[in-house]
């Protein structure tokens, strides 16, 4: 089966919703009046990002929720993507997996495959996606305030509890595994949530490399600090993981990556409205700390002592 053969048997498509489909050198694009462009990439690199072994239908979920949780965490509407796509070789039951799963979440979100590229080589997904969101209305990294509360949506940590299975470093139970390995290879872009949070939302990322990690971009944008509760956050693991000690599931809360959920802060005053948008979106919504005009993070333990253990986040080139 040859390139072109491959795009239009997997991934070639009517377009239903942007004026030009899979087919020419370009894919047109025509946000409505008064809506900014958002747009995103993201590579997805076997060995690097997933697992030789993960299901073809959950990997091509997976490779457009990443981008989508983009969008969510910027408070856009998803309108359009394109898939460049490198192949060690032509596999027609994975490529039937992958695009069943890909267009499976692409279709929950109207959000159509316009266009991208294929080859052979080491297998790499890339994503660009592309969101309308209206002027000015955008959620950004750098509007953080001293006072804000820092909400989280969701859970945190079951995809590093998944990870750390196969590493082989620590055990659990057949069937909470299975749950945790589903939100490794199956995350939930909060789409809704985040267009919901417009207009109330001061500041807002999604964890994609670690709590910390991804909230230390809002501190940094915003130039302020932040207390971070760690038993708050620690408490979002929703797998039963009993007989593991205290350390370990902060580490996988706070340090985890892999969550595709979003981190976003507001104003004590706007707390009726986040929770509003929680159940507007049927999406968990929990404070988990606050904004300080002092510079730094602070994290403490439910009782407001400080927590000793050292925490970090996904380095792409570590």
């Amino acid at each position: 089966m040859g390139e072109f053969d491959l795009i239009t048997r997997y991934f070639k498509r009517p377009a239903t919703r942007s004026p030009l489909g899979v087919g020419d050198d370009c894919a047109l694009l025509a946000p409505a009046a008064g809506m900014q462009l958002a747009v995103s990439s993201d590579m997805l690199v076997e060995g690097r990002h997933f697992l030789s072994t993960v299901d073809p239908v959950r990997l091509g979920h997976k490779a457009l929720a990443v981008n989508l949780s983009d969008l969510a965490a910027c408070g856009a509407k998803p309108l359009a993507f394109t898939l460049a796509l490198a192949l060690p070789g032509v596999d027609e039951g994975w490529l039937e997996g992958f695009s069943r799963g890909l267009f499976a979440l692409a279709d929950t979100h109207g959000c159509e495959l316009v266009g991208g590229d294929t080859t052979r080589g080491p297998l790499n997904i890339c994503i660009t996606v592309f969101g309308e969101v209206p002027a000015g209305a955008a959620l950004l990294r750098s509007g953080a305030r001293a006072g804000d509360d820092i909400w989280v949506s969701g859970t945190l940590g079951d995809a590093r509890l998944a990870l750390e299975v196969f590493r082989g470093t620590v055990a659990l139970s057949a069937d909470a595994f299975e749950s945790a390995r589903a939100r490794m290879e199956q995350p939930t872009p909060r789409v809704t949530l985040g267009q919901a949070l417009r207009g109330t939302a001061t500041s807002a990322v999604d964890v994609s490399d670690g709590l910390i990690g991804d909230l230390s971009h809002i501190l940094g944008s915003s130039g302020v600090g932040a207390t971070l509760d760690a038993d708050a956050a620690t408490a979002l693991i929703s797998v039963e993981a009993p007989g593991l000690g205290k350390e370990i599931l902060r580490t996988c809360a706070l340090s985890g990556g892999d969550d595709y959920e979003l981190v976003f802060t507001a104003p004590p005053s706007a707390r009726g409205a986040v929770e509003q948008a929680g159940k507007d979106s049927s999406t968990r919504v929990t404070r988990i700390g606050r904004i300080d005009a002092e510079a730094g993070l602070r994290i403490v333990d439910a009782n407001g002592a400080p927590v000793a253990q050292r925490f970090g986040s996904f380095d792409h080139f570590v």
